[in-house]
């Protein structure tokens, strides 16, 4: 038989749900050349901040996504900042 675990004590983490900056501003689209909005959604090596960190919701983080992809593309970002 396995161990129980010891009991916490009933303490609960109770976390803050983020909210998603996008539905929060009302704003529908996001765009490629907003150099400043998109440039707080990368890693400081390039990488694309998940939505679960990030706080966006599904529809604005394939946007998001997406508008970052155009923006390397068209070399307003650099692929990696390595």
């Amino acid at each position: 038989m396995r161990p129980k675990k010891p009991s916490t004590g009933g303490k609960r983490t109770f976390f803050q749900k983020k909210v998603c900056r996008f539905c929060a501003d009302k704003i529908e689209n996001v765009d490629y050349k907003d150099v400043k909005t998109l440039k707080n959604l990368l890693t400081d090596r390039g990488k694309i901040i998940p939505s679960r960190i990030s706080g966006n919701c599904a529809t604005h983080q394939r946007k998001v996504t997406t508008a970052i992809k155009r923006a390397r593309n068209m070399a307003l970002f650099p692929y990696s900042f390595v």
